[in-house]
């Protein structure tokens, strides 16, 4: 193993001669490079998996495992945390270096290898190596600072609106009917930002992996008329209706009492899923209704060409409105991230894309049909428990 040098990288040289072994190394280490050695791709692959360095110098024609191998291996299965630029070392005539560059090698150099090349390519790589290696610090430390950043905006935002609630409730003394109007809008729009940095909050969990789902059994209608009771006042004052259309028919032997089948998934992150569409329905329809269905559909999924298809049963949620409906144009990127639309229906641009995340999670599917002027249906699909 080699330890990191203060001024210069460090580089594996992976080569079964050791010609060609010591002659590369004493051209690195005249340079200030810190090197270690690997006969075989075996070796590699336990030191990289130890140890990582900064480049790898490897050698194409190996016995037991070549270098082919090595750089699929590398590039697929280790799932280093960090990217090693690959530089290949070939014989003048060997065919099909493309492949190794295909594989996911960055670079490749021919024997005999002349000295000026071999260092204006492994300074190359390391030039590459250097700037990659900071793009993902510098998103890392943003991530981590928006992160912290949510967290903090929440204590606040918390407490201001129990202090509004407390005003609404009269506690603190009566208002009049334009301060109590005031103290209702000045709490909607508090509740809208914790909503926004919640949400923001969420979408960082997923994206760095510190998000911990709890599955179980969960009662879909149940859930649905959770969220439709909490968002109904909503849907009142702009004069919608909000219709429950849950088919009584299943296809699972575990059903609810109104014959609705079981999912498995985490109930929290579900809530949070369906009162974001919903929500979303109930806030870009001007008039008319928002519906919910549900349906239980068989799909038939093929895994590969040699194999069966396998149907499995799928929960279909619909959430269908009377909205200004949304352009085609605009319904391939809805779920993007940041994506921003049209401002009949623009947001934040996370609500969709950490409903996108949540579906996925639990294994399932979402899409969007529309038709402007007409509105939207939104359809989840989550498998049913059997």
């Amino acid at each position: 193993m080699c330890a990191k040098s203060p001024q210069s990288g460090k580089i594996l040289v992976v080569d079964d001669s050791p010609d060609n072994v010591f002659l590369i190394k004493t051209i690195l280490e005249e340079e200030g490079y810190t090197v270690s050695t690997a006969e075989d791709g075996f070796s590699a692959l336990a030191q990289l998996q130890a140890s990582p360095c900064d480049l790898v110098l490897l050698d194409l024609m190996m016995p037991g495992m070549d270098g082919y191998e090595v750089t699929r291996r590398v590039r697929g299965e280790m799932k280093l945390q960090q990217y090693i630029p690959i530089l290949l070392i070939t014989a003048h005539d060997a065919p099909n270096v493309a492949h190794g560059l295909d594989l996911g090698a960055d670079d490749f150099i021919r024997k005999p290898v002349t000295m000026d090349e071999l260092l204006a390519r492994v300074r190359s790589l390391l030039r590459l190596k250097h700037s990659m290696d900071e793009r993902d610090e510098i998103a890392r430390q943003r991530e981590d600072f928006v992160s912290r950043l949510t967290h903090d905006l929440r204590t606040p935002l918390v407490a201001a609106d129990r202090m509004l609630a407390l005003f609404q409730q009269g506690a603190l003394g009566d208002l009049s009917a334009q301060m109590h109007e005031v103290i209702t809008i000045m709490a909607r729009s508090n509740i809208n930002l914790l909503s926004m940095v919640n949400t923001l909050l969420e979408v960082y969990r997923f994206e760095a992996g510190r998000k911990t789902l709890a599955f179980q059994p969960v009662n879909l209608s149940q859930l649905l008329d959770e969220v439709i009771g909490e968002l109904n006042p909503l849907a009142q004052d702009k004069g919608l209706v909000i219709n429950r259309d849950f088919e009584n028919a299943s296809k699972s032997s575990i059903v609810t009492g109104d014959g609705v089948p079981l999912t498995v998934g985490d109930r929290l992150e579900l809530h949070r899923l369906f009162t974001n569409l919903i929500g979303n329905a109930i806030k870009f329809t001007p008039s008319g209704s928002v519906t919910i269905r549900i349906k239980t559909v068989t799909l038939s999924n093929q895994q590969d060409a040699s194999s069966s298809p396998i149907n499995s049963d799928y929960i279909n949620v619909e959430i269908a409105d009377t909205g200004p409906g949304i352009p085609l144009e605009e319904q391939a990127t809805l779920f993007e991230r940041f994506r921003q639309g049209s401002h009949k229906i623009a947001g934040s641009g996370l609500g969709l894309y950490l409903s996108r995340r949540i579906v996925e999670a639990h294994q399932g599917n979402i899409v969007v049909h529309s038709d402007v002027g007409k509105g939207s249906v939104f359809t989840v699909s989550l498998l049913v428990k059997m």
